[in-house]
């Protein structure tokens, strides 16, 4: 079987990865000059480092049995994080369930009833019970008072803007879930896993494998149609970066770009096609800044504050040795968009100008002077929202074209999207369509 995958992310690199196992030529098409996705690097003091940041948890067993299976497993590595909080003009340490206890931000008694709700939450097995409500109102309804005004009603709105209250209890649900997978008892640090060499050890090692199968990987090469005859997925054409036009048939397709974008490539019927554009994606907007000194001591800052223009705060390097950047501290300032927002619209200069002033807040004796270097990405497709009730929403993997798939981030559910659960995808998706054509020739003979 010759199978075409468009998108060379975690979701398209793993299906590759075992349709080639299994002795099918795989071509990979890659509209972007690498590999990768999101998880995709720039060189920082002379390291490959994430355009957007990333990690695992220990929990993330997709990716970690993906790992073992390309010969990188030993590459993983485990890390305490240590967590912040900023609300109130304050930063609060939040790493462990006994920070909560010291949580001054909200009286004594909401504490303890925000660390038994998140006990309650975690316990929780059966997701499907909570589709019918948003993570707004349960929140709400069950907390309420300072703890849901100082700490969640801000997270919801930094994360979802205006979508905050269309956001299914699901998706609050994995989040929890996740991260007590992450800690080791009620006094455990969480503990978070990055491999040696970025994720482009996992990457690299995926088109390497790939290719030594005879399977085929290229960049900077846009897939611009599927070619359909007679409701069956023929085959793909897709432009080199010089311009040429390449075609070539395939006995099955797979798609792994955002479902806004797939409609342009294929024409598909207005019931499924409307489930794809339904599917609202906030954009991101990432700075990166090599720093000479750190700004704050945490890892991971959460921010519930609407004054502050950006939701997220992750120094890298207080997690991994700053060494593997030039000796360069290494922050990241990260906000999810819509994509008519002005700031999305910005210049790199101009998101500057809007972010660093707030800086001062988490370090008084921060100035303009410790930037060593300056990046920037935006993401238009970083967050589908989901909303209530979305396992009836879904689109399908199995569109209403024949041969033809589609694997992108708005079809993981419960979980929210994430590299691990990509992987997952990929390979499920390879399977299915594996098995798909199975079928299809036992039934011929």
């Amino acid at each position: 079987m010759k199978v075409g995958i468009i998108g060379a992310g975690a979701a398209g690199l793993a299906a590759a990865l075992d349709f080639s196992a299994e002795g099918h030529k795989v071509v990979v098409y890659e509209a972007a000059p690498f590999i990768g996705g999101q998880a995709s690097t720039i060189l920082v003091g002379g390291a490959p480092l994430e355009r957007g940041y990333h990690h695992l948890f220990t929990n993330d067993q997709a990716i970690l049995d993906l790992m073992d299976d390309i010969g990188v497993a030993e590459t993983m590595k485990w890390y305490p994080s240590r967590v912040g909080t900023y609300t109130s003009g304050k930063v609060y340490k939040t790493t462990t369930a006994l920070d909560l206890l010291r949580f001054g931000a909200i009286p004594f008694l909401e504490r303890i009833k925000l660390g038994l709700f998140a006990l309650k939450v975690g316990r929780i097995k059966e997701w499907s019970d909570l589709e019918n409500e948003t993570a707004d109102f349960w929140l709400r309804e069950r907390l309420g008072g300072a703890a849901y005004d100082k700490v969640w009603a801000p997270l919801l709105k930094g994360k979802f803007g205006s979508f905050y209250d269309r956001i299914g209890m699901p998706w609050f649900w994995s989040k929890i879930q996740t991260r007590f997978a992450s800690r080791q008892g009620i006094r455990g640090r969480e503990m978070l896993g990055y491999p040696d060499g970025s994720f482009d050890t996992v990457f690299d090692k995926l088109q390497e494998v790939i290719e030594s199968r005879g399977g085929e990987v290229h960049v900077s090469t846009p897939v611009e149609k599927v070619d359909v005859v007679d409701g069956v997925a023929r085959g793909l054409v897709a432009r080199t970066e010089s311009g040429e036009e390449i075609r070539e048939e395939f006995d099955t397709v797979l798609s792994t770009v955002p479902s806004f974008l797939f409609p342009d490539m294929v024409e598909l019927p207005d019931d499924y096609k409307k489930r794809l554009l339904d599917v609202h994606y906030l954009a991101a907007a990432v700075v990166i800044l090599e720093l000479e000194r750190p700004l704050t001591n945490y890892y991971w800052m959460n921010i519930a504050d609407p004054d502050i223009p950006f939701l997220g705060l992750i120094e890298h390097t207080n997690m991994l040795p700053k060494e593997w950047y030039g000796g360069k501290h290494v922050l990241y300032l990260t906000n999810y968009l819509d994509r008519s927002d002005d700031v999305y619209k910005m210049s790199q200069d101009e998101v500057l100008d809007l972010y660093l002033p707030h800086l001062t807040k988490f370090n008084p004796e921060f100035d303009r002077s410790w930037i060593q270097g300056v990046h920037y990405n935006a993401l238009s497709a970083a967050q589908p929202i989901i909303p209530t009730n979305y396992s009836k929403a879904i689109p399908d993997h199995r569109t209403p074209v024949k041969n033809l798939y589609l694997a992108n981030t708005s079809q993981i559910y419960p979980e929210d999207r994430g590299t691990n659960y990509s992987f997952r995808m990929g390979r499920e998706l390879a399977e299915m369509m594996m098995n798909d054509e199975q079928r299809s020739w036992s039934a011929w003979q």
